[in-house]
């Protein structure tokens, strides 16, 4: 036999073991049997589970799934943001209305930062992953609200936006409200730098259209949005 003990990173003791006996003619009435282990990881002191045990195995089980089940939870009412959220798959869906924000834009494309006004914008994010796309109005969506291709850089056509060398940190991040803010502060304080594969997200010319707009107060173009083919009820799970 090889010994490759070295090649684990953590090794875990074996303390206890549970043996569950069931009657074999009724496949109803069950037995638990609790075990300690001795340092060899042998069953030993073999005896009926008691309520203490069973208590304590209950209130161990139950911290790990809490733990799971509310990795995401408001503070208090649901936000009238947030579409739908999924904390087992750690997933949110939120939009934002329209608004004037600061944008920034790397050197190369020769556009000043600054701020300017952007359409609403519908979000899609897990702990590692963003899309991003454009709403034709600021009302509240539905399932079947009509996607656009979000009008910004750095994003490929299904949505999913490059996040080049920003640093993502939200594995353990549980407050929803939290989540939605610093995904969006992650998308909005990033340098926009170049399109993605050749996407042209709008019907015209992507820098022609931010020089227009940045440092002005002109209300953002809708007819250059060009449809993505979805909808809401695509993107949900």
């Amino acid at each position: 036999m090889k010994d490759i003990t070295h090649q684990i990173g953590e090794l875990y003791q074996a303390k206890a073991g549970l043996m569950i006996y069931q009657n074999a003619k009724t496949n109803k009435d069950t037995y638990v049997e609790y075990f300690d282990m001795d340092a060899f990881g042998r069953p030993i002191n073999a005896h009926p589970l008691s309520i203490r045990e069973a208590e304590k195995l209950a209130k161990s089980l139950s911290n790990q799934a809490e733990g799971t089940l509310n990795y995401l939870s408001a503070k208090g009412m649901l936000p009238s943001h947030v579409l739908h959220f999924d904390a087992l798959k750690k997933q949110v869906l939120w939009y934002s209305k329209p608004q004037n924000r600061e944008l920034f834009f790397a050197p190369a494309l020769g556009i000043k930062s600054g701020k300017a006004h952007i359409p609403a914008l519908l979000w899609k994010a897990d702990v590692q992953n963003l899309q991003v796309f454009a709403l034709a109005s600021g009302k509240l969506p539905t399932e079947r609200t009509t996607l656009y291709h979000a009008p910004f850089f750095n994003i490929y056509q299904d949505g999913k936006v490059c996040m080049g060398t920003v640093d993502i940190d939200l594995q353990n991040e549980r407050s929803l409200e939290r989540f939605v803010q610093i995904w969006e502060s992650y998308f909005f304080e990033s340098y926009f730098s170049h399109l993605m594969n050749g996407h042209e997200p709008i019907k015209c010319n992507c820098v022609l259209l931010w020089e227009s707009l940045i440092d002005t107060e002109k209300p953002f173009p809708m007819k250059v949005l060009k449809k993505a083919n979805l909808s809401i009820k695509t993107l949900l799970p």
